[in-house]
């Protein structure tokens, strides 16, 4: 008696596309390196905020007229826009050979600090009195707005630190010239309308250090610190030169919020704010 054989193959394929069809009605899935859109609804990525431009230094602004300098010299523009509007905290020392000066004699140029020592009293005088550039001719690229302008020099603009310079002997075969022209500075302008808090109008920033003993300052600092703005053209700094075999002059255009004194070790010993 011979046997008949029953054949699977037919229920195989009955499996295999009932298999087909659930696994078309599931649920979808994201193709591998597809991002899930529903999942980037329910959890969209955060918004980071936008860090504030750090704080310019006197290196960074010194850095900022090198450039300038080289560029106005080579008559191209004078760019600087992308200043306009930071902040910044320039920090210098002065009276680092001992006093600029002594009672009664005359005082350094504007725009510089000095300090004096009266042995009398034992005390000790710092001054600073801006240099009035309300009208120079190096200004006419200023704001119509601007009713005063008060200028301050960041001395020895070749060096980028802010502390004293070395002390160094000349060898005799060297000239000594002096002190060298200044050739970079800020300008805190004010306009027609806006505060007078800040404006000296010719009075000098000055504070006496009593009872200072015999113990001799080493050196002191000066603070100036604020925002800047822009001349007319819409740059912050602006060059000038009286020649082309002199180094050019450039001053940035500032709103100055506070200036003050510091002792060597950046105490604070005088300021004054609401520039």
């Amino acid at each position: 008696m011979r046997e008949t054989a029953i054949s699977s193959r037919p229920l195989f394929f009955t499996l295999t596309a009932s298999a087909l069809i659930l696994a078309a009605c599931g649920p979808e899935k994201a193709a591998p390196g597809k991002p899930d859109r529903d999942a980037a609804e329910h959890h969209p990525a955060p918004i980071l905020p936008d860090s504030p431009a750090p704080t310019l230094t006197r290196s960074n602004l010194l850095q900022a007229m090198d450039v300038a300098a080289a560029a106005y010299a080579a008559g191209q523009e004078v760019r600087g826009s992308s200043l306009v509007g930071r902040r910044f905290a320039v920090r210098q020392s002065f009276g680092c050979s001992g006093p600029t000066r002594t009672p009664g004699e005359a005082n350094v140029p504007d725009g510089l600090p000095d300090w004096s020592r009266d042995e009398r009293r034992q005390a000790e005088k710092l001054t600073l009195a801006p240099v009035d550039w309300t009208g120079a001719s190096f200004m006419d690229a200023g704001s119509d707005d601007w009713e005063a302008v008060e200028g301050f020099w960041l001395t020895r603009p070749w060096m980028r630190a802010d502390g004293c310079p070395r002390s160094e002997t000349a060898p005799p075969n060297i000239d000594h010239a002096g002190s060298s022209p200044q050739t970079a500075g800020l300008a805190a302008v004010f306009e027609e309308d806006g505060s007078r808090l800040g404006r000296r109008n010719g009075r000098a920033y000055q504070f006496t250090l009593r009872d200072h003993g015999d113990q001799a300052a080493s050196s002191y600092r000066l603070v100036l610190e604020g925002r800047m703005t822009s001349f007319a053209n819409g740059q912050a700094i602006r060059c000038h030169a009286a020649g082309i075999d002199q180094r050019p002059v450039c001053i940035g255009a500032v709103k100055l919020d506070r200036v003050a004194f510091e002792d060597a070790g950046g105490k604070t010993l005088s300021e004054w704010v609401g520039g």
